[in-house]
């Protein structure tokens, strides 16, 4: 169920699928058009309800309605369909992400939201969170041991968000944005990946009152690597 998604995350172009949902995000780039966002939906449906090896073009074209032809002329192949499946899963996240931070007054409160909205875009997510809630064994460890290609990329987007952060004179000037950004990834994903008997997951309130105890005091201690 897993492999297919994974192996997508895993490959040399996965930093390049994150920066481009990410790029979209910024720039509300338009939606595709409705023939394609009707397979686009149906593929999400079947890809979270039977994972992505086990559907085929067929199918997804039978979900949304469509002849198997018109599906072939949307989406070349099904490896292009599922990278725009997962793109726009990513481009999802990266807008909500920069929602929720949008209206907070300070930089710890950024990384607050910014920490709560990870982990409840992530954990809710019909796709990527579904597989993580059903094979947490199994997912998880797919796509974090990938030689870090993954977690990288979440960490240049995280360090990018500092490094904005750090322009505008928020936080001081020589704190090590890009080590802050990995521990902080690294620490969001632990509680993806491992059950916690201590933190409940799904309390916003606990989360964000986790965030402020551990996270945002790395903007005020760290020092610069040496």
């Amino acid at each position: 169920m897993h492999s297919a998604l994974s192996a997508l995350l895993n490959s040399a172009d996965s930093e390049s699928i994150l920066d481009r949902a990410y790029t979209e995000a910024l720039g509300q780039a338009a939606d595709a058009d409705e023939v394609s966002i009707r397979l686009l939906d149906a593929a999400r449906t079947l890809f979270s309800r039977l994972g992505i090896r086990r559907c085929t073009m067929e199918d997804v074209a039978r979900q949304a309605g469509l002849s198997r032809i018109t599906a072939y002329r949307r989406f070349a192949t099904k490896q292009t369909l599922v990278e725009q499946v997962v793109r726009r899963e990513f481009r999802r996240y990266f807008d909500q992400f920069l929602l929720d931070i949008r209206e907070a007054a300070t930089v710890a409160d950024r990384v607050v939201l910014g920490f709560v909205s990870s982990l409840r875009a992530f954990r809710r997510n019909p796709l990527i969170g579904g597989l993580i809630a059903t094979e947490p064994d199994r997912i998880m460890p797919s796509m974090i041991n990938d030689s870090g290609r993954t977690l990288a990329a979440v960490s240049q987007f995280t360090a990018g968000q500092l490094r904005r952060e750090q322009q505008a004179g928020h936080i001081r000037a020589e704190l090590d944005v890009d080590l802050i950004a990995e521990m902080m990834v690294r620490i969001a994903t632990s509680f993806l990946s491992t059950p916690s008997h201590t933190v409940d997951l799904d309390d916003e309130a606990q989360l964000a009152d986790l965030a402020r105890r551990f996270l945002v005091p790395m903007l005020e201690s760290v020092p610069e690597r040496t």
